[in-house]
C-alpha cells in the first residue's frame, strides 16, 4: 500500500499541535563560546530556567555551564523538549549536528553578525523563552539534506545538512570538473572552483553569495549552483526534493573537498560518488507566530529596498 505524504503544511500544523501538548521539562544550551555575551547569556538562562523547574543540560563539546549536566549519551538528547541556540548560525548549525535526526525544537538567539536561522535578539532572550514555555511558538520544519560519500559501493562518509553542501577546490590549483546526475540520468558537466547544493533554508547563505536564487522555506526543492563556472552556460538548477542527485569528480588526478555547512566531511578523487537526497526526517525549527521569512529578507538583507542600492 502507497503511503501518503503530507504537504509541508499539513507537516508545520501537527508537529505544532504535537509540541503545545508536551511540557518542556528539559532544554539544552548550545552558545558560542568565543563570545562573552553569549557565554554571560547562556549563564542566565541556566539560572533563568531552574527557577521555572526546567532541568538544564550542556550540549556536547562545550564547557559545562554551571548549574547543567553535560550531555553524554543518545539517551540524553532524547529526553530533551528544546534546544537552546545562543550565537549566530554557525552555532545554529552546530546544534543542527549534535541533534543529528532527533526531531527536537531548536529556539535561536543572535549574537552573531547576520543571523537568518537565529532570528530573534538577545535582548528578547527572556520575553522569548517565556513564550516558549507557555507554548505560545510554532514548529516549523525544515528540510534536510543527506550526503553519502561512497567508494566502491561502500559508504566511508556521511552527514546532514540544513544549509549546504559544497564542492570545492580548496588548495588545490585547477578548476574542479564534476558530473552531476539525477536519478541516473547524466544532467551534465560542470567545471568551476565549485559547486553549492542548498536546502530552501540555506538558499540565503553561500547560494545568495554566488548568484544562485532564494527559495522560500516552504519550497520543497534543491538549488545547484556553480561558483565561478568556466563556461557562462553553467547555470544554477533547481531539482524537485525527491530526486536523488549523484556527483563525481572526472579526471584522473582531480580532487576536491566535500563541504557539509561549513564543516569539511571528506577529500574526494575519482573514485568517489556523491549521493545527494532528502532526509526522511526534518529539522523542527522553533520561531514565533508572527515570524515571516521575507520579513526576514527585508530586514536582513535589505531585499528589495531601492534606498540600500544607491
Amino acid at each position: 500500500m502507497k503511503k501518503t505524504l503530507k504537504s509541508k503544511t499539513e507537516k508545520s500544523v501537527s508537529h505544532t499541535m504535537t509540541h503545545a501538548q508536551l511540557p518542556i521539562t528539559d532544554i539544552a544550551i548550545v552558545y558560542r563560546y568565543n563570545s562573552e555575551q553569549a557565554v554571560e547569556m547562556a549563564k542566565k538562562s541556566v539560572q533563568w530556567l531552574k527557577k521555572r523547574n526546567i532541568k538544564v543540560w550542556t550540549a556536547p563539546d562545550q564547557k559545562l555551564l554551571p548549574g547543567s549536566q553535560l550531555i553524554k549519551s543518545k539517551k540524553d538528547v532524547q529526553k530533551l523538549s528544546l534546544v537552546l541556540v545562543l550565537g549566530g548560525d554557525g552555532t545554529y548549525l552546530r546544534a543542527v549536528r549534535f541533534l543529528n535526526e532527533q526531531q527536537i525544537p531548536v529556539l535561536g538567539f543572535n549574537m552573531g553578525s547576520l543571523g537568518f536561522l537565529t532570528s530573534s535578539t538577545s535582548e528578547q532572550l527572556f520575553d522569548v523563552l517565556d513564550k516558549a514555555l507557555s507554548q505560545e511558538m510554532k514548529v516549523a520544519p525544515r528540510s534536510l539534506l543527506k550526503a553519502e560519500v561512497r567508494r566502491r559501493g561502500k559508504v566511508r562518509a556521511e552527514s546532514l545538512a540544513l544549509n549546504d553542501l559544497v564542492f570545492e577546490r580548496g588548495s588545490f590549483s585547477q578548476l574542479i570538473n564534476i558530473s552531476v546526475a539525477v536519478d541516473k540520468f547524466l544532467v551534465s558537466q560542470v567545471k568551476a572552483d565549485g559547486i553549492i547544493i542548498a536546502t530552501p533554508t540555506g538558499s540565503t547563505a553561500y547560494n545568495l553569495a554566488a548568484g544562485g536564487p532564494l527559495l522560500d522555506p516552504d519550497v520543497e526543492a534543491l538549488v545547484m549552483t556553480p561558483v565561478a563556472p568556466h563556461s557562462l552556460t553553467s547555470r544554477p538548477l533547481i531539482f524537485p526534493l525527491h530526486k536523488k542527485l549523484c556527483m563525481k569528480l572526472e579526471g584522473a588526478e582531480m580532487k576536491a573537498h566535500f563541504i557539509v555547512d561549513g564543516q569539511m566531511l571528506a577529500e574526494l578523487t575519482p573514485d568517489d560518488e556523491v549521493y545527494i537526497f532528502k532526509s526522511e526526517f526534518d529539522h523542527m525549527m522553533l520561531h514565533s507566530s508572527s515570524y515571516n521569512f521575507f520579513h526576514l529578507l527585508r530586514e536582513k538583507l535589505k531585499f528589495g529596498d531601492r534606498a540600500a542600492m544607491k
